[in-house]
């Protein structure tokens, strides 16, 4: 429901002739590392490798919701380039800030104890893996 929303939104408002739409998927957050063989209630802190089964998707993505989206704009008349960034970001679980990112607030001495219970594994700030997705939007823009 959501996508065809958009997809009526950008037919009603946007001109083919003039601006292209792209649609980036959602990030993974690697918040469970159980899912790629780790221990249970750990999460991506202190991940160093990434992951190299090509059959690997993380729970907290959902591989029935990518196909959808793809599905839906496959058929679409107004053209929208879906960069599929899940797939691509789900082996890089090293690639997260982790603890190493400015806090809102200043972390309690129970919590630099316990590094896994502050890490951030929803954001990406070490180079490489946005790198990669600007390089492919970058790709779509121009070599479309």
């Amino acid at each position: 429901m959501a996508m065809k929303s958009m997809l009526r939104w950008v037919k009603l408002n946007m001109d083919k002739k003039k601006t292209r739409v792209f649609f980036a998927s959602m990030s993974p957050s690697h918040a469970k590392s159980i899912d790629w063989g780790g221990e249970p209630g750990k999460n991506c802190y202190n991940e160093t490798t990434l992951i190299e089964d090509e059959n690997y998707w993380g729970s907290d993505c959902r591989r029935s919701i990518m196909e959808v989206i793809g599905e839906v704009f496959s058929h679409s008349k107004y053209p929208i380039t879906f960069l599929n960034i899940t797939q691509l970001s789900n082996y890089r679980k090293d690639a997260h800030t982790s603890i190493y990112k400015k806090q809102w607030n200043p972390l309690t001495p129970e919590q630099k104890a316990n590094p896994f219970s502050y890490a951030d594994c929803v954001h990406w700030c070490l180079p490489g893996l946005q790198d990669t997705w600007n390089e492919l939007l970058f790709a779509k823009l121009f070599y479309p």
